[in-house]
């Protein structure tokens, strides 16, 4: 599983995870949010970019961002590509959660930002969601305060 960082182009997991630990440790001191977000766009009615984004947020000083990105097939209808949205942010976080498990690096919590919220259609969905990401251990956000779906993810499913 390949990531692209704007900054240094194609990396392997193993090299993103590095990149994102060598960036915490320029700085230890700081405070720090490792967010993972996914965001779908349907093209054309034929076929479905899904992006998923994991963030390292230095808090109140910037940010990097790796992502990865793919099509599927069309998906028919909204449900669908939101649990599908869901199932590979909690890919990524599962697969980074158990990398700092396994370095014994208990400096970072993972949080899972969803792609729904109170106004529009996903409404119906969020206790769902919420609960798949919860369920799973890890912290969820919606909108508003999900950027790392609904701004970061979302620049690249255009």
């Amino acid at each position: 599983m390949d990531f692209i960082s704007p900054s240094k182009g194609r990396l392997t997991f193993a090299e993103t995870y590095e990149d994102v630990i060598n960036y915490v440790d320029e700085e230890p001191e700081e405070q720090y949010r490792l967010i993972i977000g996914t965001d779908s766009q349907t093209h054309a009615g034929q076929d479905v970019t899904f992006v998923t984004a994991i963030i390292i947020h230095r808090v109140g000083k910037g940010a990097r961002y790796y992502y990865r990105r793919f099509n599927k097939n069309y998906m028919h209808n909204l449900r669908q590509r939101i649990y599908y949205e869901t199932y590979l942010s909690l890919e990524v976080a599962m697969m980074v959660a158990a990398k700092l498990a396994e370095n014994g690096d208990s400096r970072l919590n993972v949080e899972i930002h969803l792609d729904v919220g109170q106004q529009g259609e996903t409404r119906e969905m969020i206790r769902e969601v919420v609960g798949m990401v919860i369920g799973s251990g890890f912290q969820a956000f919606i909108k508003p305060d999900s950027f790392g779906a609904s701004k970061v993810a979302d620049k690249f499913t255009k």
